[in-house]
């Protein structure tokens, strides 16, 4: 990125500003302080990010445009007043909020360098040195976020900047309700595991434009070491933990802290020894006396054996007693099972909690994607949202295509019980589909899903419920699930007779 010294030269100081309407312009001014010279991008969000300069401090800028403002910005514009507030070496400075309606912006630091994301489309993976240096610096940076009970939300490798003198600093946070520190610390482990491999998990950390993890026949995702050399042993299985929602995470300052130990070993990681963080922090209790340790622990002793010889005479004489009235009971039949696991009570099935980012349409080539933003209405357990398909001429999608649906992404494989759905009508043709990856958020890879999930029992088989509330019970007990898609084939006639389409108002997944 071109340098924007701090005595540049502004068009503002011989012609005065120039201002406009509409899209920003090269030259324009905004709130009389911030001229704009180059638009260099736009982010995953779809805002504006130009570089600029402050023709009153005299220093380069970077300003982020969001067509609305008013309310659609309120979030965008908190997120960076937030961010304003915390002051550290390896988070971008955020300098100015505004709002003017039509349009609102973030004026923050600018940073001369590239993002991490730029880095590695250019030069391809990171050593394991370095990436363990930006994953220091992206988790120092979460906690001091975390340290002011704020969330950062937007952890990413297009938001994780290299500077030209070495520093890694964190931008543009945007929060919002489904986001926490848990999410925050895993997307460290995808910085690391993108920093080493090219590749962004995207079923563990958030969907992207960059290309999703390699993964096995159960959908996991290939550990570093499996795809390329060199990847010490100790930094592969600390990305993997981060990433594996089964194990804790840490808090961002305790993985700060391990960070900075790996760090600091430098190519040395042999003797580095086990995640710390995964020790207990207890405090040391006070010495005690030894001799009345051996003593309470030798009474202990005697109290246990007592009581193991009391159990096996209880437990034995009992035994006796059952097969007397066994042999009794089935005198001159056949002989029954003891003691099988078939006596254990059957476990109850519980309703897995799914968020915004777990879920997305999959329309094949045909659709034309446009109410793709609506799949968070089916898990936001508010009955008035739902995703509507559009209208069709026909009941079959118009011969358009096979059908569409809503993918669901467990995050790790599953035992699963049953999937509920809610549709605004009933005389939906629905079945449930799974695979073991998903391929992209695009045309091309919904194609695929079409082209290679496989459907689970016949349309609506094991449905039970109304017309409106269906279930669907069709998974086998022994197979755990990590993608499920439940997958329209036929939709019902409007109310006004203009043609088929119904609304989804609610997709439940229940498991073990």
């Amino acid at each position: 990125m071109t340098q924007v010294g701090e005595g540049h030269e502004t068009a503002a100081d011989a012609d005065g500003p120039v201002m406009t309407r509409g899209n920003p312009t090269v030259g324009e001014v905004l709130a009389e302080r911030y001229q704009l010279e180059e638009h260099v991008n736009d982010d995953s969000a779809g805002r504006q990010v130009w570089r600029g300069v402050d023709v009153i401090l005299r220093r380069p800028v970077a300003v982020v445009l969001r067509y609305p403002g008013g309310d659609p910005a309120t979030e965008m514009l908190q997120a960076a007043v937030d961010a304003s507030r915390v002051i550290h070496p390896n988070l971008v400075g955020v300098y100015d909020a505004i709002d003017e309606g039509t349009r609102a912006y973030v004026v923050r630091e600018w940073v001369d360098g590239e993002s991490l994301r730029e880095l590695i489309t250019q030069e391809g993976p990171l050593d394991p040195a370095r990436s363990t240096t930006i994953a220091h610096a992206i988790a120092d940076a979460l906690a001091a976020v975390h340290a002011t009970g704020m969330v950062h939300g937007n952890v990413h490798p297009g938001t994780t900047l290299i500077a030209d003198d070495g520093r890694v600093v964190l931008a543009d946070a945007r929060a919002d309700a489904a986001d926490s520190t848990e999410k925050d610390v895993r997307a460290v482990g995808g910085v690391l595991y993108y920093a080493l491999t090219a590749h962004w998990p995207h079923a563990e950390v958030g969907r992207s434009a960059i290309p999703d993890a390699n993964r096995d026949g159960s959908g996991n995702p290939a550990a570093p070491r499996q795809i390329r050399a060199g990847v010490p042993a100790y930094l592969d299985d600390l990305t993997m933990d981060l990433l594996d929602k089964r194990v804790a995470a840490p808090e961002a300052d305790a993985l700060a802290a391990e960070l900075a130990r790996l760090d600091a070993a430098d190519d040395d990681y042999d003797d580095v020894g086990p995640l710390r963080f995964t020790q207990s922090n207890a405090a040391a209790e006070p010495p005690r006396n030894n001799s009345k340790i051996v003593i309470g622990v030798a009474a202990l002793v005697v109290i246990a054996i007592i009581g193991l010889v009391f159990g096996i005479r209880a437990i034995t004489g009992s035994n006796d007693q059952a097969t007397k009235k066994s042999t009794q009971a089935n005198a001159g039949g056949a002989p029954t099972s003891v003691g099988t696991d078939s006596q254990a009570p059957t476990r109850n099935p519980q309703k897995i909690k799914l968020t915004p980012d777990m879920v997305r349409i999959v329309d094949p080539p045909q659709g034309n994607r446009s109410d793709s933003d609506e799949a968070k209405n089916v898990v936001d357990g508010d009955p008035n949202t739902s995703w509507t398909t559009h209208s069709f001429k026909s009941a079959k999608f118009g011969n358009l295509k096979a059908g569409m649906g809503v993918l669901i992404n467990l995050g790790t494989p599953r035992l699963l019980a049953d999937v509920r759905v809610e549709t605004s009508s009933s005389g939906v043709g629905m079945d449930i589909r799974t695979g073991n990856t998903d391929p992209g958020d695009n045309s091309q890879g919904d194609q695929k899903i079409v082209d290679t999930y496989k459907k689970l029992g016949e349309p609506d088989a094991n449905a039970k419920g109304d017309g409106t509330n269906r279930i669907f019970s069709v998974f086998d007990p022994n197979t755990k699930y990590q993608y499920v898609l439940v997958w329209l084939t036929e939709l019902p006639p409007n109310d006004d007779g203009t043609g088929y389409k119904v609304s989804v108002n609610d997709v439940s997944v229940y498991g073990y």
